[in-house]
């Protein structure tokens, strides 16, 4: 039975209770095993109307909600192939996108959202989601399509931090062994917990780890609850009241930030309090704890770690967190508010993961270690290499891409890392970003990125920049004063070798956003895009440097 059969009988086994849910302003809205359903048999019919075939990629452009995942199963069941779409992107790199796969059809949460895939998705046939109306007399669900193990399932592209979006196709198989692994770290995450489970999900649904997310909720006994606005986040959390939630590091650092400046408003005793709780307790974890360390910890827990745990939902039992390294201080931060964070690492040609923290043995800074049936390792220039079934076959209409990352059975992740003693992995940044110094030294950005991140009060965004230069400078985003600046690289500096020393500085008050094409969707920095931008202020200011 694989995955799609699998969440068949569960939507007959739930057909009175709710699977899925939508958290709006003026109350939430569920659909039970049967209401969705019906929603995919409808959904079916539409697409068999429009003349789909097994094979055949359909392309599928809505928000966060019910209707993208009766849609997304509904293709499934068909025999037909995903291509999910970004609702952020340009309508260029929606074309582009379309393009490339030549869908035979696109669905949309609703008609107007078809002007956003461009001239191209205008002339394809369209099926408009929000038509949908429900049948008092529903038909029975149809069983799915069978599938091979080796058929393409998903065609998601990659969020193009370099260069166009690449198609990955995700196979039966490889989707089939990850959901394995995920209910195995999931079932001991809820160890002890027989009722449903409630999981929050506010990321995108056309990201490989989202959507492993949402089939991994599917084939659960769980309620998966859908964001659907990002300006009541917060709200929309504390709302679910979820067991666990898939997230990214930014905002667990917002999070982070938010928690902390409300401390600072509440006077002199309240930051006392949390100060000396915080030291406490690092110094207890680092094994140099003093003798009244035990009960200030323990009054810090009683009287605020504990109450803001609260705040954040009594039943939550982790944040599992990936897309991009999270800094160990702010992972640090949220076990000490008594939140595991659990890291996943992978790529969408993985399947979306390689690696998971195993719930209470998480290591801080690391992203756990690799999932049985799944080999990594290093290849002399540091590069992770990873195997195993959950590999993609390579990537859409790219062979001379497919074969510079398939090499010997093995994937080139383009990710430089290390691995400790108890096999579990760190990752240190990418190579193509690695900086190559006119001198020959060769320096990481990402870890100085975040080290500088944390030390500079109100940055949203740090870039190192250098490559090919004498030295390093950095480029700040966010409402900063360059006093505090410069005091944070004073302090970071002096902790580095010489040639890894921040020489000079750019602020930039508005930060980079997906919407300016600067960043990706889950929060990573399109590195040669924002220095195409800020090419002549970096030369100005190197000049001014070398002066």
């Amino acid at each position: 039975m694989n995955f799609v059969e699998r969440i068949w009988k569960r939507l007959q086994d739930w057909e009175e209770r709710p699977v899925l849910g939508e958290l709006h302003a003026g109350g939430p809205v569920t659909a039970t095993g049967r209401e969705l359903a019906c929603r995919i048999q409808w959904t079916r019919q539409q697409l068999r109307r429009l003349g789909v075939q097994p094979g055949d990629r359909c392309a599928l452009l809505a928000p966060n909600s019910i209707a993208w995942v009766a849609a997304d199963l509904a293709i499934l069941a068909e025999g037909a192939i995903a291509v999910p779409l970004y609702t952020r992107q340009t309508p260029a790199e929606i074309e582009q996108i379309l393009a490339d796969c030549q869908p035979r059809v696109l669905l949309v949460g609703e008609a107007a959202w078809a002007d956003r895939a461009g001239e191209i998705g205008r002339q394809l046939p369209l099926l408009d989601l929000s038509a949908y109306r429900s049948n008092p007399e529903p038909e029975e669900l149809e069983p799915p399509c069978p599938r091979l193990a080796s058929e393409p399932v998903a065609l998601i592209y990659t969020s193009g931090t370099s260069g166009p979006p690449k198609g990955v196709p995700l196979t039966t198989g490889g989707v089939d062994f990850i959901l394995t692994h995920t209910r195995e770290r999931l079932d001991r995450l809820m160890h002890g917990h027989d009722a449903e489970e409630k999981v929050f999900h506010y990321l995108p649904l056309c990201y490989a780890g989202s959507w492993i997310l949402l089939l991994s909720c599917l084939c659960r006994n769980a309620v998966l609850w859908f964001s659907v606005s990002l300006d009541r986040l917060a709200d929309e959390f504390r709302q679910a009241q979820p067991h666990y939630v898939l997230t990214v590091p930014i905002v667990l650092e917002r999070f982070r930030r938010a928690i902390e400046q409300q401390i600072l408003q509440r006077g002199r005793l309240v930051t006392g309090l949390y100060s000396a709780g915080a030291a406490a307790w690092k110094r207890r974890l680092q094994g140099e704890a003093r003798w009244l360390d035990g009960p200030v910890s323990a009054l810090a827990r009683r009287l605020l770690f504990d109450r803001i745990r609260q705040q954040l939902g009594h039943q939550l039992r982790a944040m599992i967190c990936g897309s991009a390294p999270l800094r160990e201080e702010t992972q640090l931060f949220f076990h000490m508010l008594g939140i595991p964070v659990l890291q996943v690492y992978g790529l969408t040609e993985t399947t979306a993961i390689c690696t998971m923290d195993i719930p209470g043995e998480a290591v801080p800074g690391w992203v756990g270690p690799a999932i049985a049936g799944i080999e990594m390792r290093l290849s002399e220039q540091g590069e992770i290499l990873v195997r195993g079934p959950n590999i993609f076959p390579g990537y859409w209409n790219r062979p001379e891409e497919t074969a510079r990352v398939l090499r010997d059975g093995w994937l080139y992740t383009g990710d430089r890392g290390e691995q400790d003693s108890r096999g579990n992995w760190r990752i240190l940044g990418r190579v193509k970003n690695l900086l190559v110094l006119s001198s020959g030294h060769n320096v990481s950005p990402e870890p100085l990125e975040e080290s500088l991140l944390g030390e500079i009060p109100g940055a949203q965004q740090v870039l190192l920049v250098g490559h090919g230069r004498p030295f390093l400078a950095a480029v700040i985003t966010g409402s900063v004063k360059s006093a505090d600046v410069q005091a944070a690289l004073d302090r970071v500096n002096a902790t580095l070798p010489h040639y890894k020393q921040i020489r000079g500085f750019l602020i930039r008050p508005e930060p980079f956003t997906v919407e300016s094409g600067l960043v990706t969707a889950n929060g990573k920095l399109r590195r040669d895009r924002i220095l195409a931008v800020l090419q002549d202020q970096i030369e100005q200011l190197y000049t001014s440097l070398r002066r």
